[in-house]
């Protein structure tokens, strides 16, 4: 790639795919998904040329090596065909499409979903994220007095942490804020969790994350709902990073109400998630705005939705079904590992997230250190990307200090997770 390219890229730091974005990929017709060839995952995840010829379902830009993938993740070429077909089609048929013809697609990609989840067609309603649900399912419960405690944790999204403390305007409750210790694995997530319990007996309402933004650590969402249930505490889940890399199906996770993300690790295109409150759990759950009660559908009202990219939906279930979610966790380990292990004896590098693989993820993160603010880590990512190509991003809001997170993607080469290591073995050399 020229070279002056390269270092105007880097130099918009914040915005560094912007040439790449105002450069067509090329679009090449997708080749036939490579078989397993009766591997188990765990071999699966070591198997080089498979993942080569899974990248290759994927159009992405070099210019960076792209090691933000927790943001949204990029559509397979399959995906991305069926979108645009989608788009093309609501666009020729206009205003007759999204009244007459979608409903009945649409209810046959929420059937769809709904199997894929392991649950009832009544249960979910299509959002467009993750994040769209958590507040309906916040802002909408109903069932808190004043006086009543609502708890969150540092590791929380910070939409979800907001509409936490919000409750406090809306409902008159006391929100309670804890934090997880570093290192952090599910023993000690468990006991966190029990005395937050045990010291706030007013607690009426839980958010649980189950793979969080800022570290990765995979919370054991169905321990801790098990003692708040038996508690009478209510737990709302945020599954926006745990769909699509965990092996589960959302009743196991034993909470009545659970937002989801389709447009990260299932791959759909950016503006598909869902929302799932257990049958007979609705009435808990407002309507939105004062709707006329038709079920879960009542509770989220977008309006005019991107109906392509609720349609490629099944596009998407189809490609991550076809290489499995246990080979995608283990290769995704392997990776995360790889480049933690690269590192584990640098001086000046602390790696952040638990060395359980029970609760580990795709996303973990690191700090220089003594770098604990939110400028400094800034300040890393930057470098990592203007002085080595590698593409993070800071997270800040963990109780021990900001960070920067390093989250590869199933079309991440080991190559591209030892240039990081390599990096960053650089910058803790200069100190």
């Amino acid at each position: 790639m020229d070279s002056n390219r390269r270092r105007l890229l880097r130099s918009a730091a914040w915005l560094p795919l912007a040439g790449a974005a105002s450069t067509a990929l090329a679009k090449v017709a997708p080749a036939p998904l490579p078989t397993a060839a009766g591997k188990t995952a765990r071999q699966l995840a070591a198997d080089e040329a498979y993942w080569s010829a899974i990248a290759a379902q994927y159009d992405l830009t070099d210019d960076v090596v792209m090691l933000d993938n927790g943001y949204w993740g990029a559509m397979a070429r399959p995906v991305l065909k069926a979108y645009q077909q989608a788009t093309a089609e609501v666009n020729q048929a206009n205003a007759w499409f999204g009244r007459v013809a979608f409903p009945p697609r649409a209810r046959q990609v929420q059937q769809r979903l709904a199997a894929f989840l392991g649950v009832g067609e009544d249960e979910i309603v299509l959002t467009r994220g993750a994040t769209e649900a958590l507040q309906v399912l916040i802002g909408g419960y109903n069932r808190l007095r004043p006086g009543d405690q609502v708890l969150h944790a540092d590791i929380d999204y910070d939409s979800t942490i907001t509409a936490m403390r919000w409750l406090q305007q809306r409902r008159g409750v006391e929100p309670v804020a804890i934090s997880l210790p570093e290192p952090c694995d599910a023993a000690d997530a468990l006991q966190v969790y029990a005395d937050a319990l045990r010291r706030h007996p007013r607690l009426k309402l839980m958010l649980l994350t189950q793979v969080n933004h800022r570290n990765g650590m995979l919370l054991p969402v169905a321990g801790i709902a098990a003692m708040a249930r038996a508690r009478g505490v209510d737990v709302i889940v945020d599954a926006a990073h745990a769909v699509g890399q965990v092996d589960m199906q959302v009743a196991e996770l034993g909470a009545d109400f659970v937002g989801i993300n389709l447009h990260k690790w299932i791959g759909a295109p950016i503006g598909v998630g869902a929302m799932y409150v257990r049958r007979g759990r609705v009435a808990d759950i407002d309507p939105y705005m004062g709707d006329p009660d038709r079920g879960i559908a009542s509770r989220v009202h977008t309006g005019t939705v991107n109906f392509a990219a609720f349609l490629a939906l099944p596009a998407a279930l189809d490609f991550h079904a076809a290489i499995g979610v246990q080979a995608k966790r283990e290769r995704l380990l392997l990776l995360r590992n790889r480049w933690r292990d690269a590192l584990r004896e640098v001086a000046g590098v602390q790696l952040i997230g638990s060395d359980e693989t029970a609760s580990s993820s795709a996303i973990s993160s690191f700090r220089l250190h003594g770098r604990t603010t939110l400028e400094q880590n800034v300040a890393v990512a930057r470098q990592l990307l203007e002085q080595h190509g590698v593409f993070t991003v800071h997270r800040d809001g963990l109780a021990q200090g900001a960070c920067v997170r390093v989250t590869p993607g199933i079309f991440t080469s080991t190559a591209q997770v030892d240039q990081l290591a390599t990096a960053l073995q650089a910058l803790a050399e200069k100190g």
